[in-house]
């Protein structure tokens, strides 16, 4: 998959995945289309989709063993190393820990992994 297509494929599936467990209205910004995403979180994007994806493929895809906590864990972590890498001084909540993540955010985590799993398959 060309890089493009993995950070989009990364951002429809966070976008879908907020939409489906963010309680009420989310911000815009958490919706915000492909076209509109500045350019750090498409790079940022594009980097934790590489990561996620060279995961499975060094684990010959038996990361579908994984629990779905485990796959957010992922994500949220490869999230927080391209908030450093982006933002000298990152906001909090760009590199809280996973257990200070709320539900929705970590379900969207975990949707992303399996998304790039099933794209990877």
């Amino acid at each position: 998959m060309v890089h493009e297509e993995g950070a989009r494929l990364f951002r429809e599936a966070w976008i879908a995945g907020v939409q489906q467990h963010f309680p009420g209205e989310p911000k815009a910004g958490y919706v915000t289309p492909w076209d509109d995403t500045p350019q750090w979180e498409r790079e940022a994007a594009e980097a934790v989709y590489e990561q996620v994806r060279q995961f499975i493929e060094v684990s010959s895809g038996h990361t579908a063993r994984l629990s779905r906590e485990q796959k957010s864990h992922f994500v949220a972590t490869c999230w927080t190393a391209q908030m450093y890498k982006h933002f000298e001084n990152p906001k909090p909540g760009y590199v809280a820990d996973w257990p200070d993540l709320p539900n929705w955010q970590q379900e969207t985590n975990a949707d992303i992994f399996e998304a790039i799993e099933k794209a990877a398959s």
